[in-house]
């Protein structure tokens, strides 16, 4: 790998990991306000708000700049959703402009992996960051907990900081640091010689975005990995509070308890990318499908657990199901974007179509909640959808390789000629 690979590595970790203890904090900061736990449950999908919302535009953004500092720019979009927490605007409301710093992260974020290397890295370069990114959830979701705990927060709240008044508030002011700490490692990042791309008009932007979007869904390969990647990350995103509904309802935990199953799924999810990286190959990533079927009625099998001893290693593997199958799928969506459209919007319309199904999926959950449905029901209901969605779009592929075999072998030759250079 080149050098500057590694400098993105360490931006996007402490980035990440900061994204992630701030959710653990953020329903912290909720609990008083939020008896039903409606409005927990609401954090996740206004993260994903602007994904959808700006999607035409963030695209453009990365290509039109550099995108070191982009990721700059977009760590400190997160700075300020921080500091909105602790001077009193509502956490939905500030969380979603955390929301709308991860979202200009992102396109930067991936779509400097495909100017930076070779395509033939692009797998194992995916294995590396989605690694080192759920590493980072791990340790966030952890650290998260242990912030808000009684054993950190009463040292952090005695620092006498102005208007720090809670735990969790405390916590945030913590994150503050590691955004800033992200933000100086952006500062490294080096300028690669792809051109940069001029925005154009807002109406432009849109029409654009719109083509792009149109484009990957008409591509054999593209629209296949785009489903695949869509319902898995509209559904693990949400997954990473129904766990922690789920661990308070089956095991009486607290967030600070629960946090740590979080984390314990991250770490199976981060074992099965790492080897998805070391084994497999573009062309060969529609073969991970069958495994996405497998993780959905996984999931259900979580709702008869009610022993943390058997909870851990059930939730690894559920992890590392997730793990072996994106990161091939979501190297193929990229090395399919990045040569139907460029790195920066390839990622944007990605982004889009997750996004919009973590914002759907999470208002369905809200909404579930709000009436009061289980969280074991909203599992079985997840854990159903996932194996449904995923079996059609197996037979979707089928369909592609009877209705279109020669144009699904040239774009698998495409991949398997550009994975050996």
């Amino acid at each position: 790998m080149k050098k500057g690979f590694y400098t993105i590595m360490s931006a996007q970790f402490f980035s990440s990991l900061a994204d992630n203890a701030l959710f653990i904090a953020a329903v912290e900061l909720l609990k008083p306000l939020d008896p039903s736990g409606a409005q927990r449950a609401a954090l996740v999908p206004m993260f994903a708000l602007f994904y959808v919302l700006l999607a035409p535009f963030v695209g453009a953004f990365a290509d039109a700049l550099p995108k070191g500092r982009v990721m700059f720019i977009a760590n400190g979009i997160k700075v300020a959703g921080c500091l909105m927490m602790l001077v009193g605007v509502h956490p939905l409301l500030a969380f979603a402009v955390v929301g709308l710093g991860a979202a200009a992260y992102s396109p930067a974020k991936y779509g400097i992996l495909t100017e930076l290397l070779p395509p033939s890295q692009l797998v194992k370069a995916n294995g590396w960051i989605e690694g080192l990114t759920i590493a980072s959830i791990i340790l966030g979701v952890v650290l998260g907990g242990q912030l808000i705990g009684p054993h950190i927060a009463p040292h952090l709240m005695g620092l006498g900081l102005p208007g720090i008044a809670s735990a969790a508030e405390a916590a945030i002011t913590a994150m503050v640091g590691l955004y800033v700490l992200a933000a100086l490692f952006n500062l490294k990042i080096p300028r690669t010689e792809a051109p940069l791309r001029p925005m154009g008009g807002p109406l432009d932007l849109v029409t654009d975005f719109m083509q792009c979007n149109r484009r990957l869904w008409q591509d054999k390969l593209g629209q296949i990995s785009l489903a695949t990647t869509t319902l898995f990350w509209g559904v693990s995103g949400n997954l990473r509070y129904i766990v922690l509904a789920w661990a308070g309802a089956a095991l009486g935990y607290t967030t600070t308890q629960a946090s740590s199953l979080v984390g314990v799924v991250a770490i199976g999810t981060a074992l099965g990318a790492l080897v998805a990286s070391w084994t497999m190959k573009l062309d060969r990533a529609v073969k991970v499908i069958p495994l996405g079927i497998a993780l959905g009625l996984t999931v259900i099998l979580l709702v008869g657990i009610r022993d943390v001893k058997l909870a851990a290693p059930f939730l690894t593997l559920l992890g590392a199901l997730g793990g072996f199958l994106v990161v091939p799928m979501n190297a193929l969506l990229q090395h399919r974007g990045h040569n139907l459209m460029g790195a920066g919007r390839s990622i944007a319309v990605q982004n889009f179509n997750e996004q919009a199904c973590i914002l759907v999926l999470g208002f369905l959950y809200v909404g579930l909640t709000g009436i009061g449905l289980h969280a074991f029901a909203a599992i079985t209901a997840f854990g159903l959808l996932v194996a449904g969605v995923m079996e059609l779009i197996r037979r979707w592929h089928l369909r592609n390789l009877r209705r279109h075999p020669q144009e699904l072998e040239r774009l698998l030759e495409i991949a398997r000629c550009d994975d050996c250079h």
